[in-house]
C-alpha cells in the first residue's frame, strides 16, 4: 500500500517523528513514549479509522439517489430504521474510468478481452438490512426477467431487466457525443450515472415501488481482485460439473478454489460434459449466493476485519473498480457487514413463470409480476405505499368528488374497451380520469408526464402493475397522461394494500442441499448465509 498522501491529510496515520528540543532529554523521551503509545493506539484502532477515510476519499461516488428523476425510490414504506440497498454486477471489462485492464487481468478473468461485455447489469441483488438488527434478507433478480424499463432508455420501454443500465448508458452517450469541455473520465461517469438511474428506477418499479437508500456498484474485474485477496475459498458442489464456456470443472462435495476458479464458479450457467444436469441462469444465482456465504463465513472465520494487509488490498480494490452512492456511510456499512458474516442473512431467488422469446427474438424470463412484488413486499416487511392519496378524498359543496391527481389517456392499443378498464385500476389506485383520445397502434403502454410530476408517475406506475415512466416536454407541469398500449393488462392487486395474504406469496424452498436436483425455476428459493453451501 502507498504511503503517498494528499496535502492536509495524513497519509498512511503513522505518527510523525519527534524531535529533541533544547529543553532538556528529558521532555526528548517523554516525546518517545507519547509517540510510541500513539503508535500502538494507532496500529490497534486508528488503521480502521485511517482505512475509512482512505476509502471513502478514493473510491467513486454518486449524487444520482439525489436527484429528482429518483426522488420517489428512497425511503418510501421504508419502516424506521431498515436499510435497503442495491448491489448491481455490471458485465464490463473495463474498470470504473472505463480504461482497459492489463491483458494479465484479462487472460485470467477467461471472460474475453476489453471489447467483450457490455454496460448491462447482469448481477441485481437487493439486500434489506432491518434496523432492529433481525436477520437480513437479500434478494436476486433473474437478470433476463422481461421487464418495463423505466424512462424507456434509448425508446425501449421493454426489455431485460438488466438492459436498463446499458440503455440509458448508451442514451447519455449519443446525448454527450457532441458536448466540449468534458474529459473521458467525467464522461464516462455521467453515462455511467444515467445508467444507475435507469436500473435503479426499473428495480424499485418492478418490485411495486420498494425503496432503494444506496446503491453498490460493482465491475467483474473487483470480483476478481477481492477473490485474489482472500484466496482459497471453499465451496460446495452437489455433483462433478464441467463447463468450457466459464472454464468451470469442480468436483463434488467440497474443495478450495483459487480467483480464477472462483470467477468460474459464480458464472457457470451450463455443463457441455454432463447435459442431464439441465442448468438454467438461475441456478447461477444460487451459485453467486453461495458464493457470498461462504465468502463471509470464511472472511469471518479468518479474522480478515483485522488484518491489516488484507483489508489495505481490499480497501485499494473497491477504490478502483466499485462505486456508491455519496449517502452511503462505509464505516457503518463494514459495520453491518461484520455481522452478516456471522450467517444473519438469507437468500432468495425470485421465480419466473416461464422461459419464452420477446418479440426481438431474444430468450427472456416471463415472470408472474403481481406474485413477485407481493412476495417481496412480504420477505421485506414492508410499510404500506403511500400513493398519490394517502389522504381520502371527501366531498365538499365545491367539489363533491374531484381525484387529486387526473390521468389523461390516449388509447393506441386498438381495443376501445381498455379505456374502461383503465379508468377503473386508476379508481382502485386513488386517482381520476381526466381526457380520453385515440392514437395509431403502439405495442407497448407507457406513461408519460411534464415537469416535477415524476413522483405521481412513479406512484401511478405501481397503481398500474409496473408500467414503464417517460419524461414528455410536451406536457404541461405536473401533467401525467397514459398511453395504452397493445399490452396493456389492468394489475390483478391493487397498489393500495400492497402487504399481502400468505395465500398471495410464494412459499420459499431450499435452495441448497443434497442430490444433483435443484429448485424449480418456477420456485422462490431460499439459502442459509451461515456457513458453507452445498449447491448445484
Amino acid at each position: 500500500m502507498s504511503h503517498d498522501g494528499a496535502p492536509g491529510r495524513d497519509p498512511a496515520g503513522e505518527p510523525m517523528p519527534v524531535r529533541a528540543s533544547n529543553r532538556g532529554r528529558r521532555r526528548a523521551v517523554t516525546g518517545w513514549a507519547v509517540g510510541l503509545v500513539l503508535l500502538l493506539v494507532l496500529s490497534l484502532v486508528g488503521f480502521v479509522v485511517f482505512q475509512y477515510f482512505n476509502l471513502s476519499l478514493g473510491i467513486k461516488r454518486s449524487d444520482v439517489l439525489a436527484s429528482k428523476a429518483l426522488s420517489a425510490v428512497k425511503g418510501k414504506g421504508t419502516l424506521a430504521g431498515d436499510t435497503n440497498i442495491l448491489i448491481m454486477g455490471l458485465d464490463s471489462r473495463l474498470d470504473e474510468n472505463g480504461k482497459p485492464l492489463p491483458q494479465a487481468i484479462y487472460d485470467a478473468l477467461q471472460a474475453g478481452g476489453q471489447a467483450d461485455g457490455g454496460m448491462n447489469a447482469n448481477v441485481l441483488m437487493l439486500l434489506h438490512v432491518p434496523g432492529d438488527g433481525s436477520k437480513a434478507t437479500e434478494i436476486s433478480i433473474p437478470r433476463d426477467d422481461y421487464a418495463h424499463l423505466a424512462g424507456c432508455p434509448d425508446g425501449e420501454c421493454m426489455g431485460k431487466i438488466k438492459q436498463a443500465y446499458g440503455l440509458a448508458f448508451d442514451q447519455e452517450s449519443k446525448k454527450l457525443a457532441g458536448q466540449s469541455g468534458l474529459d473521458s473520465t467525467q464522461r464516462q461517469q455521467m453515462e455511467r450515472d444515467a445508467g444507475r438511474s435507469a436500473q435503479i428506477a426499473t428495480v424499485s418499479q418492478f418490485l411495486a415501488g420498494v425503496p432503494i437508500d444506496h446503491f453498490v456498484e460493482v465491475t467483474l474485474v473487483a470480483f476478481y481482485q477481492i477473490a485474489e485477496v482472500v484466496q482459497p475459498i471453499t465451496v460446495c458442489v452437489n455433483a462433478d460439473t464441467q463447463d468450457t464456456y466459464s472454464g468451470a470443472n469442480f468436483h463434488k462435495g467440497y474443495q478450495q478454489i483459487d480467483a480464477s476458479q472462483a470467477l468460474a464458479f459464480v458464472r457457470q450457467r451450463r455443463d457441455d460434459t454432463h447435459p442431464s444436469l439441465n442448468f438454467t441462469d438461475l441456478d447461477r444465482e444460487r451459485r453467486q449466493q453461495a458464493f457470498i456465504a461462504s465468502l463471509a463465513y470464511q472472511l469471518k472465520q479468518a479474522n480478515t476485519f483485522t488484518d491489516p494487509v488484507k483489508m489495505s488490498k481490499i480497501v485499494e480494490v473497491a477504490k478502483q473498480n466499485t462505486a456508491i452512492d455519496s449517502g452511503l456511510n462505509v464505516l457503518a456499512l463494514a459495520e453491518q457487514a461484520s455481522s452478516l458474516t456471522g450467517g444473519n442473512v438469507t437468500f432468495y431467488t425470485l421465480p419466473i413463470d416461464h422461459f419464452g422469446m420477446d418479440p426481438l427474438g431474444e430468450d427472456v424470463n416471463y415472470v408472474n409480476l403481481p406474485l413477485i412484488q407481493a412476495t417481496v413486499s412480504h420477505l421485506l416487511n414492508l410499510a404500506p405505499t403511500p400513493t398519490a392519496t394517502t389522504a381520502p378524498v371527501t366531498s365538499s359543496p365545491s367539489s363533491s368528488a374531484t381525484p387529486q391527481v387526473v390521468v389523461d389517456a390516449i388509447n393506441a392499443s386498438g381495443r376501445p374497451e381498455l379505456v374502461a378498464e383503465l379508468q377503473q385500476a386508476l379508481t382502485s389506485g386513488g386517482f381520476g380520469l381526466g381526457k380520453t383520445s385515440t392514437a395509431t397502434l403502439a405495442p407497448v403502454s407507457v406513461i408519460q408526464y411534464g415537469a416535477g410530476a415524476e413522483t405521481n408517475a412513479l406512484n401511478l406506475a405501481n397503481a398500474l402493475g409496473g408500467m414503464p415512466t417517460q419524461h414528455s416536454a410536451a406536457l404541461a407541469s405536473g401533467a401525467l397522461q397514459v398511453v395504452i398500449g397493445a399490452d396493456f393488462a389492468p394489475p390483478v392487486t391493487s397498489p393500495v394494500t400492497p402487504t399481502p395474504t400468505p395465500t398471495a406469496t410464494a412459499t420459499p424452498v431450499q435452495g441448497a442441499g443434497a442430490g444433483v436436483a435443484a429448485p424449480p425455476p418456477t420456485a422462490l428459493s431460499a439459502l442459509s448465509g451461515g456457513g458453507i453451501q452445498c449447491v448445484k
